[in-house]
């Protein structure tokens, strides 16, 4: 067999689809549609709840002490009709801080509290302004040598009050050497005549200031005594 060969010039048939790249496509500019603000009306405030000062302070007295607590510091109105009533706080350690209590009116019903906290006020969160090192080395140096001065005045006064008090402990020493001393000498001026075979001092007239001892011993004078 013979095979025909294909006429030169003509290319080989084939069935495969050719691939077609995508067109870019720029983008239009969209211009934003401007957006009326819509007008927000004032929700209506329960005058009660404004009022309510007693209520919030009663809730906050029973998880905080009332020392703690300070003046009214204005209120917020929150969705639905609630009112957050602000006090400031006087406890250490929480500088802009407010304790706020939130209260409520239920229909047909009294003022009530949602909740009592303490939160943070505008800026309470924000660090202090940064102060050098040299300044504060300087504040802390001058501190420390007013609290020295201040101590050593201190023991001024003390070492005088302790002058004081030997000086006062001397001279009741001194009393009480001379009480002994003038005890002493009358005890010399006693000879054994003056006491009796058991040691004890014999009473003889004159020992006794206002009583003449002698007039009991004489009948006459007892008796010139009594007229």
């Amino acid at each position: 067999m013979t095979s025909t060969p294909e006429p030169a010039g003509e290319s080989p048939s084939t069935d495969e689809p050719q691939s077609l790249e995508p067109q870019p496509v720029e983008p239009q500019p969209v211009e934003p549609q401007p957006v009326e603000p819509q007008p927000v009306e004032p929700q209506p405030v329960d005058e009660r709840l404004l009022s309510a000062h007693d209520l919030a302070l009663a809730a906050l007295h029973e998880i905080t002490p009332a020392s703690t607590v300070g003046a009214a510091a204005g209120y917020t109105v929150e969705d639905g009709g609630v009112v957050s009533l602000r006090f400031a706080n006087t406890m250490p350690g929480y500088p802009g801080w407010f304790w706020t209590v939130s209260v409520a009116v239920v229909d047909g019903a009294a003022p009530t509290v949602l909740e009592a906290e303490l939160i943070p006020g505008d800026g309470a969160l924000l660090a202090p302004e940064w102060v050098p090192w040299s300044v504060r080395l300087a504040d802390y140096q001058a501190a420390q040598v007013a609290l020295a001065a201040e101590q050593g005045d201190d023991d001024d006064d003390l070492d005088g009050d302790d002058e004081l008090d030997d000086e006062e402990l001397d001279d009741d020493d001194n009393d009480d050497d001379d009480d002994e001393d003038e005890d002493l000498d009358e005890v010399d001026d006693l000879d054994a005549a003056d006491f009796d075979e058991d040691g004890s001092p014999i009473l003889h007239s004159g020992d006794v200031d206002g009583i003449d001892i002698d007039v009991f011993d004489d009948p006459d004078a007892v008796d010139d005594a009594e007229d």
